[in-house]
């Protein structure tokens, strides 16, 4: 399906060096944030306390979050199960315990409303956070190789090294991001970037897949006048593809709440960049890594002709 069509192959390769090095400069920048402030961890990577509060009417969750700050508490609230039940995470400071800090928020959530009722404590220590950072971190690794492997046998070694490359690009950028600006990172979070991977590359797939196939049909083309025409034949299919999934993550970002505004936050940071990178990042990278005509065409075999 194509809301349009380009008559004329638009030359993408001619701007590969200029894209490329814009795209080196974001992700220096990217780990130079996250090596200078690091990423801000929510209380399931760092530890803290976790509690369950039942209301007699709807819970407002906004009041709730500025009377903690006011009493001076670092805490995110969100409603959980139902508008009556709210979820509070709060960083536990190593001066304090777990069973004091409940019973401060409870005082100062109860002098709001007194029928607030605790239904659950649940501590989280630093060494199960510490374990979800690592677990997080190996998922990341698994699926970047799965890729790569998946690649390699589809297409050829060049496809598979260049779109890993594409897609760590992405992965870099939404941490950098997220260590700028100081946003959370939470397991939400995580999903979201292990999503974009897969995302990613599903993109680098459909452009992959027309090279190959222009490889077949323009025979006398060169390897960037192939690549251009490639591209140029899925932008109608971009569009369309990336446009309704990006407004399926708008309405998270602006309707979903709290609980999973980061989430579509970093989901749209990687479906702007998973663009940008599969089409101008991972396409000039095989041009440079040398893919051939010979490379994903096999020559056609001569035909034998039968001895009378």
């Amino acid at each position: 399906m194509e809301f349009f069509k380009i008559r004329r192959t638009i030359p993408f390769m001619r701007h590969a060096l200029v894209f490329n090095v814009i795209s080196a400069i974001t992700f220096v920048l990217a780990v130079f944030f996250l090596a200078t402030k690091g990423l801000n961890f929510s209380v399931e990577f760092t530890g803290g306390t976790l509690l369950e509060i039942n209301y007699q009417q709807a819970a407002d969750v906004d009041a709730i979050r500025q009377a903690l700050d006011k009493a001076g508490f670092k805490a995110e609230a969100q409603n959980f199960g139902s508008s009556r039940d709210v979820l509070i995470r709060m960083h536990l400071e190593k001066s304090q315990s777990s069973s004091d800090l409940s019973q401060k928020v409870m005082e100062v959530l109860k002098k709001q409303d007194p029928g607030a009722d605790l239904r659950r404590v649940e501590f989280v220590g630093p060494q199960v956070g510490e374990e979800l950072a690592n677990y997080g971190a190996v998922a990341l690794l698994l699926t970047a190789f799965l890729i790569v492997v998946y690649l390699w046998f589809r297409f050829e070694w060049r496809f598979g090294l260049s779109a890993i490359i594409a897609n760590l690009h992405d992965v870099v950028i939404i941490l950098g991001f997220f260590a700028f600006f100081q946003w959370e990172f939470s397991l939400p979070v995580l999903a979201a970037v292990l999503a974009v991977l897969g995302y990613s590359v599903n993109e680098s797939v459909v452009v992959f897949d027309r090279v190959r196939e222009n490889f077949r049909k323009l025979r006398k083309a060169s390897v960037p006048e192939v690549i251009d025409s490639a591209i140029t034949g899925v932008i109608s299919r971009t569009i369309i593809t990336h446009g309704c999934t990006q407004l399926m993550v708008t309405s998270i970002l602006l309707f979903g709440g709290d609980t999973l505004f980061y989430f579509a936050l970093a989901l749209t940071i990687g479906i702007l960049f998973g663009i940008y990178s599969s089409v101008l990042v991972a396409s000039p990278i095989v041009m440079w890594l040398g893919v051939s005509r010979e490379d994903l065409v096999k020559p056609e075999k001569p035909k034998q002709e039968a001895v009378v």
